[in-house]
This record gives C-alpha cells, structure tokens and sequence, in this order.
C-alpha cells in the first residue's frame, strides 16, 4: 500500500507542476473546425463547445483542483485543530468557553455551511476554498479536544509545567506531537474530500468561474453529452476519483508513521540569574500550609497546617501512609495541584521569594528555575513523542536563554553527572530502562540548576538494586550542588538510612519532626513507632504474619475533632478525642504532636505484633482498649 499511494501522489505532484507547462496552450487553444467531436487520434477524450482539448484541459486543471482542496483542508485543519487542542493547556473559563464553541459548530451540517458560506464570499475559486475551510473546522476542533483531553492528564505535561513552559511551548512541544498521528490520518482524508466537495461546488456554479476551469467545472460542461459522448463527462470524474483515492491511500499509510515534533521556537529570552538561599539560609519555608478539594460529598481538606523548611544541601524525608497528604503538600509547594483546589498558606517562601506575593507569570518563572521535581513514574513523567535531548534542553531555553548548541553541550554534562552516556540524546524514552528514566529526569531538574529538588517517590516503581542508585544519585547531587532534596516516599528505612531529617505525615498533618539518626530509636509519636515496627527484617519469626498498623487512616470527608490517630493509638484518653494536639518540641532538633508520647527508654516496636499492640504492651500505663490484634 505504500508503494502504490507514494507512486499515485508523485504522479499527482508531477501533473500539478508539469501539466499546465506542458498542455497548458493546447488546452486554451480554440479550433472552430474540432467543436464537440468525440474521441479521436487527434483528441483522445475528444473536444469541448469551443474546439479545446479535453485531455490537455483535464491535465491542466489538475493544479488548480489539488491546489484549491490542498489549501482548504490545511487551513480548516490548522484552525480546528489550534481550537481544539488548545483546552489542554488554557484555564479552566477559557475550555469551557472553547468548548462550548465547538458543540455551537458541530451543531450545523458543514455542507450546508460550505453551501452558505460559498454564497456569502461569492462564486469563485477563492470563496469555495474558503466555505470549505470554514466547513471543516468544526470536526477538526473536536477531534483535537478529544485527544488532547488525553493528554492534558498526563506526566509528563506535568512535569513541562513545572519547567514552567509557556502556553504555546505545551501546545507545540507536549501536546501536539502526542495526537499528531489521528490528526495527520484525518487531514489525509479530509483533503480528499474537500476535493470531492470543491469539485461538487464548482459543479454547481459557484466554484471556479470562467474562463477558470477546474475538474469540478470540466464535469458539468461534459454532462449534457454524457448520453451520446460520455467520455468527456468520465474523464474529469475519474480525475476525481483518482486523486481522492490516493489522499485515502496515503492517510492510511501515514497513519502508522511516527508523529513529527514542532521545531522548537528560536525566540531568545533574557537569562535569569539562579536563585540563592534566603538571608535566614532556608531554601524552602513553609507555614500552615492547607489544601481544599472539592468533592460531590462537599469540601475536604486532606492537608491541614502543614509547615517544613529545608536548608541548602539538606535532605529531608517526609514519610507516611498512602492518602497521608505527602505527594499532595509537594505538589501545592510546586503549584500543580488542580485548577478547582484551593491553597491557603501563612508563608510560603523559595529561594528566599515569596511565591504568595508573585503574579502567575513570575511565580511560573521562579518556579521553573528554582525548584526541579522527580516524579514516581517516570515511564509517563517523560513525553514519549520527544527524544531525550529536547526534553532536556527545552527548560535552558525557554528561561535561561541558552543556545541550541550551548544547551546540548549542557545536557552531555547533566547525563554524566547521573552517570549516563551522553549518546542516550538521541534516544527516546522507550528505548531506555525504568532507571535510565529516572535518571534522565533527574538530569532535566539540574538543566536549570535548582535550590530545591523534590523527589516524590522515586524509587517506588524501582527494583531494590536501582532504588539504592537512585537515593545514592540524590545524596550526590545534593552535596556537589547544595540543592535541597525533600524525599517523599512511604519506605521508614530508605528514609532512615538517606534523609538527615525526617517529617512524619498522618492524615493530612506532620505528627512528628526529628533527626534521621533518631527515627529507629527515638520516635516518640505512637504513629511512627508503629510505622517502624511494621519494617521487616531477617530476624523476624517467620512463623507469624508481618507486622502492620492496626486500622485505616480516618476519612477525609469526615474529620474527628480530636487526634487523628486516635483510634488507632493504644495511649488515647478522653483529651485525644475531643483536642487535637500542636506539634511541639521535645528538644531543640524533635518535635511531636501526641498528648502522651512514649518515653525513649520504653521498647520499641518489634516485628511479630502490630504497631498499636505493641506499643500498649510497652506503656506503664496501658488503656484498657487496645487495638484489634489481626
């Protein structure tokens, strides 16, 4: 199939280009001694009302016919699909405004449109190849909205808004090229029928006009002797035929190719300046940082006066359950939470700017060169349409001002410092491993040199071997970098033996703040000693099942007045259910929010039993309602 829509395009561009050169004169040609003869040696498809050659003229107008339909698709095509694809990337009022544009559209036939519209520009080549422009749009613009909606909920446009990307940057270099492949089968398609629909104009008078000519035109003039000569009406009707056929070929051809990626835009930009830390030393400042979500059941806050700071170099862990608040505080640190959530703060602080201070576009900016995210997969973390060197070089250009040149030379360096081959540029990301992946995402954070990399979850999706690369990568980083790392990750022992500092995070609220040296040995929250209880090790009696925290986590749609955790704790008393504790300091490095936190010298949890058992057990003063055992 290949071969034979390659062979009927080329002969298709060889009659547009060479037809009107070499038949061009005896198709305007009149002979008063040849008018409306039949097919002969002399006119093979005969002759027309004024003595012209059929053939030359049917050759002729294959320019003007290809021309006209070529231009009408791609003008109706670029439109709908700019339209369409654009709800990816605008704001929530301006897609539903789009939207309902589109549905408006859709809502009349497009022949009927075409019909119209080549009415009101008035007969003529031009007005028809306009009408149908506009005709096509519509069904453009909803193809694009649709799979663009694909799109928009994926990673890796995720992490190109971290980069902080501007709108027509996400368009050309994210969205586009993920959709191009539907797109390009149906603009094959339609081109062959805008053809189809542009002869059928011309047809009926308000195409091409005279002494214009067209296949469309060349098929009415031959109707009236279609009963006695029907050559003359056939043979621009194949014409058609032909050409539109081979439009249908080619999109099924094409249809299979890989989607072409946008060149990158050549605008420079003035560089920006790195960040340093603040004057008080703190990369990071946050206070009573909150989340609110809308849900059919009302508003629920699954993140509730959370405050954390981080100093230059230094790795922070912040640990907890599934549905704990963990990925949700990083991602409204970095400003990607949902357009319909709602993010209150008293401070919020980067690189010593406060970002609740900043317009959008400065807090996009900052953002982008500030702060670098890693996200949990990173196998849709990165656009699988662009090769690894784009993907990298994109977030220079676009704020730092980087040349192309510059810039590659940039992302070599990046690739080894996380001990990748700089050949791995021209590869995509399917062509690598899921620690490969990892790493180039981690390469892409330091393109821009950030204070503060957030790393959620890195090593999750990661065999044991490469999770301890990973986690070694970062500590490396951090210290030949001074880049602040906050590590998120439910796994209490890779936090432990990597995080200098660890943050505790239940139901939505930091239950405990303490040294990383502390954790196995020195938690004093009930929670945390149960997290670290429910860590197996090769000592554990195989004989009984693995330690786990006793209960589930409290449900975000109805919040207790009290401690979150105590229903599960075995230490609660009355003061627990009805006051939530503060998180208050132990000392000058520990900090816990438990109205009777365990003292250090009593034992910790071990495996065998679950984490509420025994922690009862160790108490002076156990609560006589202890925790389900199973």
């Amino acid at each position: 199939m290949a071969w034979v829509a390659t062979a009927m395009l080329a002969s298709l561009v060889v009659l547009a280009l060479a037809g009107p050169l070499l038949w061009g004169t005896a198709a305007d040609r009149p002979d008063t001694s040849a008018v409306l003869q039949g097919p002969s040696a002399a006119h093979l498809f005969g002759t027309d009302g004024l003595g012209r050659d059929l053939l030359a003229r049917v050759l002729t107008a294959s320019r003007p016919s290809l021309l006209l339909a070529l231009a009408a698709t791609a003008i109706g095509a670029g439109t709908g699909v700019l339209l369409g694809a654009s709800t990816a990337v605008v704001g929530p009022r301006t897609r539903r405004l789009l939207a309902a544009l589109v549905n408006l559209l859709l809502a009349f036939p497009a022949l009927l449109v075409a019909l119209f519209l080549a009415v009101v520009f008035g007969a003529g080549g031009g007005g028809a190849m306009l009408a149908l422009a506009a005709a096509g749009v519509p069904g453009f613009a909803r193809l694009a909205q649709t799979l663009a909606a694909a799109v928009a909920g994926t990673d890796h446009l995720a992490a190109a808004r971290v980069l902080g990307l501007r709108r027509h940057r996400l368009l050309w270099r994210h969205v586009l090229p993920g959709i191009a492949e539907p797109l390009l089968l149906s603009a094959t398609t339609a081109a062959g029928t805008s053809l189809v629909a542009l002869s059928g104009l011309s047809f009926l008078g308000l195409g091409v006009q005279p002494p214009g000519y067209d296949w469309g035109r060349l098929l009415d003039q031959g109707l009236d002797r279609i009963y006695a000569q029907p050559l003359p009406a056939l043979a621009p009707g194949l014409a058609i035929l032909y050409a539109a056929l081979t439009f249908q070929l080619l999109g099924e051809v094409l249809a299979g190719g890989v989607a072409r990626r946008s060149p990158a835009p050549r605008t420079p930009r003035r560089p920006i300046a790195p960040s340093g830390p603040a004057e008080d030393g703190l990369v990071l400042q946050v206070e009573d940082l909150s989340v609110e979500l809308p849900t059919p059941d009302g508003v629920i806050r699954p993140v509730r006066g959370v405050s954390l700071s981080l100093r230059p170099g230094e790795m922070v862990g912040l640990v907890g359950e599934s549905g704990s608040g963990k990925s949700l505080t990083a991602l409204a640190i970095a400003d990607l939470l949902p357009e319909r959530a709602r993010v209150s703060h008293r401070t919020l602080r980067l690189l010593g700017a406060d970002l609740g201070t900043m317009t959008p576009k400065q807090r996009d900016r900052h953002l982008a060169t500030g702060l670098a995210t890693v996200f949990q997969n990173p196998a849709t973390a990165l656009n699988p349409s662009l090769r690894v060197a784009t993907q990298l070089t994109e977030s220079a250009r676009a704020h730092l001002g980087t040349g192309r040149t510059q810039a590659l030379r940039d992302a070599s360096d990046a690739l080894r410092r996380v001990a990748l081959p700089p050949a791995l540029l021209r590869a995509r990301p399917h062509q690598l491993s899921g620690g490969q992946r990892q790493r180039v995402m981690i390469a892409s954070g330091l393109m821009v040199r950030p204070g503060l990399i957030i790393a959620d979850e890195p090593t999750t999706a990661l065999d044991v071997t490469v999770q301890r690369q990973i986690t070694e990568l970062l500590s490396d980083v951090r210290r030949d970098t001074s880049a602040a790392v906050l590590f998120i990750s439910h796994d209490v022992a890779l936090v432990g033996e990597s995080c200098d500092r660890v943050l505790v995070m239940y139901a939505g609220v930091i239950v405990e703040a303490l040294p990383a040296d502390r954790l196995a040995t020195a938690a004093r929250h009930p929670y945390t000693r149960a997290l670290v209880g429910s860590v197996p090790d090769l000592h554990a009696d195989r004989d009984r099942p693995l330690p786990t925290v006793a209960g589930a986590p409290p449900d975000p749609r109805s919040p207790a007045p009290g401690c979150p955790f105590e229903p599960r704790c075995a230490y609660r008393q009355d003061r627990c259910a009805q006051e939530a504790p503060p998180l208050d300091g132990l000392d000058a490095v520990q900090r816990v929010a438990c109205w009777h936190p365990p003292q250090v010298g009593e034992a910790q949890v071990r495996a065998g039993r679950t984490g509420a058992d025994q922690v009862g057990a160790d108490h002076a003063e156990p609560d006589p309602v202890q925790a389900d055992p199973s």
